[in-house]
């Protein structure tokens, strides 16, 4: 894939360009958005990654567009999780509605930093190490066992490094509108808009970890993965008050996440076997009966994979939740036992009025 200095500078200043447009339209007036706002921008967006991925695949071919699409999946189910991240971090700091945009946005900023930061590096090991796809690959695989067992249930609040933060500097327990800091009684205090997006931060850093091995396990063109990444990005802030209710019904996307992770780390070490050079694996030489595992079939596993755990997820908080009904029915009934005689009495007439 041929990609001039030229494109890369474009590509770049464009997607500066959408998120100052993001802030200034929409997050720079503190206000929460409507369901059709967030609707119109996610279906926006969305269709703006598509179209992007078909001009790939034209322009490229289609086995770049399908790098591109497998990519971008990827890294959208993975930004998904780091949203539910985000709404435990907001919650546990109990960020007021209207300021959240603000916050998401800085979020999703910082996260294009560090994964750009990531993509180059990235891009370098992969060009000078070719026994780096066996890193890549083990790491993969140790994140997909991490992500399979995470604790979603921790206080993002509380964690260590938090606690670190305020021992170090001063910090009030009171919002001041959206300001990072405040003067109060003449001493200057950070706010908990600043401990928020500190927290955030952080988590950025470890999903960058996540992001990036995980991409390149689907392509070695590092503009694939800037741009699955850049996308997968954009109207990450509308979705997150799009689906905030759903994102609690997701129950098995960690577990899905596992398993595409786990898929690309497979794929990643039987693509280092296919290309080694590490003297100690068969002389140093290739092991070319080690198969490749073709671009069409990761990008059909990743989307099955996400469907599915979609599909189970939301059918296991549907059953739970009906479940729960049952029981406060049951409950409601033991603590008036007259509602079943009544109801006794309703069945009979309605049968007695059916003959």
């Amino acid at each position: 894939m041929q990609v001039t200095p030229m494109i890369w500078i474009i590509t770049i200043l464009v997607t500066i360009a959408f998120f100052v447009y993001e802030f200034f339209a929409h997050v720079r007036k503190p206000h929460e958005p409507t369901t059709g706002e967030s609707a119109r921008w996610s279906a926006f967006y969305i269709g703006l990654a598509l179209l992007f991925g078909v001009g790939i695949g034209f322009t490229s071919g289609w086995n770049f567009g399908g790098e591109y699409f497998a990519g971008y999946l990827t890294e959208k189910a993975l930004s998904i999780d780091n949203l539910f991240v985000f709404l435990l971090v907001m919650s546990a700091f109990a960020v007021p509605k209207k300021y959240q945009q603000k916050v998401l946005m800085v979020g999703i900023i910082i996260a294009l930093i560090l994964r750009g930061a990531f993509i180059a590096v990235g891009a370098t090991l992969i060009e000078n190490l070719s026994w780096i796809f066996y890193v890549f690959g083990a790491l993969l695989l140790f994140l997909a066992y991490r992500q399979a067992f995470a604790n979603h249930d921790a206080d993002p609040a509380n964690g260590r490094f938090i606690k670190f933060v305020r021992r170090v500097l001063p910090v009030t327990d009171e919002y001041h509108e959206d300001k990072l800091t405040a003067k109060i009684d003449g001493k200057r205090f950070f706010t908990p808009m600043f401990l928020t997006i500190v927290a955030i931060g952080f988590i950025d850093l470890i999903f960058a970890v996540d992001s990036i091995p995980a991409i390149y396990g689907l392509t070695n063109e590092a503009y694939i993965v800037f741009t699955a990444n850049a996308f997968a990005l954009m109207g990450l802030r509308q979705l997150f008050f799009l689906i905030g209710g759903l994102l609690e019904r997701l129950v098995y996307l960690s577990q899905g996440l596992a398993v595409i992770l786990a898929f690309i780390g497979v794929k990643l070490v039987f693509h280092a076997l296919h290309v080694n050079e590490l003297p100690f694996i068969n002389g140093g030489e290739p092991l070319l009966w080690v198969p490749e595992i073709p671009i069409w079939f990761s990008l059909l596993f990743i989307a099955a994979t996400i469907a599915v755990a979609t599909i189970l997820s939301l059918r296991k908080t549907r059953g739970d939740r009906k479940a729960a009904e049952r029981i406060e029915d049951r409950r409601d009934r033991a603590a008036d036992p007259g509602s079943d005689i009544a109801d006794a009495r309703a069945a009979r007439q309605r049968s007695a009025d059916e003959q």
